[in-house]
């Protein structure tokens, strides 16, 4: 038992720690090529990306939620024989999705370019998008099928070997050809996913072969049951993630026509989009890091709970996930609202960097609030609901965008619609979990702390400089004070960050209550993560 619930543990926070480091090494690749290539091309690559989103979400996100939530549930019933059905019926479903699409954007692959994307120089890298796309759904559902069953080390490996292929191959291509033509360099970019998609893609395979060689336990499942089973759960979480990528590419689109509309060139028009979409954007979502990793840990855990009726278990994981988003996201997003401005410029030597960075960075912070609670609601098997709140904010944020004449509009809406979400998704997690959330505890006292560090941080830094000190030192006393006044003011504020982990200590030492022994029995027996 013991060994059991250590894995667990262990299996959080390699999650979190390999997000880390491959969101670290994503911001470092985009700072190298954004200097590479420039605002252009990054503006240009910044518009097929909408694209390949829709494609992801019609294709693939649906069915991942789906395979990690039943393998879950199937899992720590010991019915591991199901397990390996639902992945076998979800590549089949992804390649049948995947063929449709592949067939539209070869033949309509012209005029998407130039009349939905408004540049016919996106053209190649549409078409170059398409096998990457079929290469990570197999990653995705295979990725999705470990972590249902709790085994999170080989994927976590992958996942981070294939950042680095993707960094070494994008920026290798891209440093050895350079063309002149902006479409090509587009193509070089999406040729160097591919190149990373196609490790991480056949690895994932042949690890599972490899790991499936013994015969699965359990009575398995009715093959009809299942893909109505899989479609539940696919269907509506594909759906909406279909609309509202549908949506926010409307406004990836709209916004540069609306910038050339208000007197800017073209090419300036998509520097500016560039600038902030494909620089400061990347820059405040490095702490999204974690909450990519909390959400794919509690999506699995709250679906066994669920199939295992642990009410009790079930909420102290949410109020934990709520917590954690708390005391990681804010403090690091002051730090970068502080430095920010700066350190875009020194980074991507781009003095519109730090343009925007006040509510941009308040976006990110209710975007990470509303991806925990959304995960929390498809654990907990209430997708539709989610998907309901998703439509309406992203209509909401497209109607901005319309009725405004700038970038000013755009964020407004982005603000305006995630404070919108955070609370519809919030009082309807309270109402299906029962879960007495603590404000202060929660969302108040975290965010007095990293208030007050981010001004504590601004007057060292302006000191600092002032006193022309090595720009270097500088960024490094100013991020040791600023966590030290942080977590010195959740101190005095009773708020102690410890404490996420303490249930988990408990069960390590063999004091477990009687439900997290259940569900450690029933999801690790037979294959331990690594």
């Amino acid at each position: 038992m013991k060994e059991q619930t250590t894995s667990l543990t262990r299996s959080t926070m390699l999650l979190t720690a390999v997000g880390l480091v491959a969101q670290l090494l994503s911001f470092v690749y985009r700072v190298i090529l954004s200097r590479l290539v420039g605002a252009e091309v990054m503006g240009l690559y910044q518009l097929i990306l909408p694209v390949y989103s829709i494609l992801l979400s019609i294709a693939v996100t649906g069915l991942t939620v789906a395979i990690s939530s039943l393998s879950a549930g199937y899992y720590a019933k010991g019915n591991h024989r199901a397990v390996g059905q639902i992945l076998s019926t979800g590549l089949k479903g992804l390649v049948l999705l995947w063929l449709p699409l592949a067939l539209v954007i070869l033949l309509f692959s012209r005029p998407i370019a130039a009349q939905l994307l408004g540049d016919s120089r996106t053209r190649l890298g549409l078409v170059l998008l398409l096998p990457v796309l079929l290469l990570t759904g197999v990653e995705n559902l295979t990725k999705h099928h470990f972590y249902g069953m709790g085994q999170v080390g080989l994927p976590a490996a992958v996942e981070l070997g294939e950042q680095f292929v993707r960094t070494a191959a994008v920026l290798g291509l891209v440093w050895f050809f350079l063309p002149e033509d902006p479409a090509l360099t587009v193509g070089l970019i999406v040729l160097g996913m591919l190149a990373s998609e196609i490790f991480s893609s056949s690895t994932l395979t042949w690890l599972r072969r490899r790991r499936g060689g013994e015969a699965p336990s359990g009575p398995g499942e009715n093959p009809g049951l299942l893909r109505r089973r899989l479609a539940s759960i696919a269907i509506p979480v594909g759906t909406t993630a279909l609309l509202g990528n549908l949506m926010a590419s409307a406004n990836s689109v709209l916004i540069p026509r609306k910038l050339m509309a208000a007197g800017l060139s073209e090419a300036a028009a998509m520097s500016a989009f560039g600038v902030v979409f494909g620089m400061t954007l990347p820059m405040l979502n490095l702490p999204s890091a974690f909450i990519s990793a909390l959400c794919l840990a509690i999506v699995p855990r709250l679906s066994r709970c669920q199939a295992m009726k642990q009410g009790r278990e079930c909420r102290e994981k949410v109020s934990k996930a709520l917590l954690a988003a708390s005391v990681i996201v804010l403090p690091a997003t002051a730090l970068l609202v502080t430095l920010g401005p700066d350190l875009g410029q020194f980074l991507f030597q781009n003095e519109a960097v730090g343009g925007y960075m006040l509510p941009l960075s308040l976006g990110v912070v209710l975007s990470s609030y509303e991806s925990v609670l959304a995960a929390v609601l498809n654990g907990i098997g209430r997708q539709t609901w989610s998907a309901g709140i998703s439509l309406l904010c992203g209509a909401l944020q497209l109607a901005c965008t319309c009725l405004g004449t700038d970038l000013e509009s755009f964020l407004f809406g982005i603000v305006f619609t995630s404070m919108l979400g955070v609370l519809l998704r919030l009082l309807l997690v309270l109402r299906w979990t029962g879960l007495e959330l603590d404000l202060f505890q929660s969302f108040s006292g975290p965010g007095l702390g990293a208030l007050l560090s981010g001004l504590c941080v601004r007057l060292l830094y302006l000191t600092l400089g002032r006193r022309g000190c090595p720009p270097l030192a500088v960024l490094v006393s100013c991020i040791i004070v600023g966590l030290f006044l942080y977590f010195t003011t959740l101190w005095v504020l009773g708020i102690h960050p410890l404490r996420l982990f303490h249930l988990t200590r408990r069960s390590a030492s063999g004091s477990a209550p009687p439900t997290t022994r259940r569900t450690g029995t029933g999801a690790h027996t037979r294959n331990p993560p690594e």
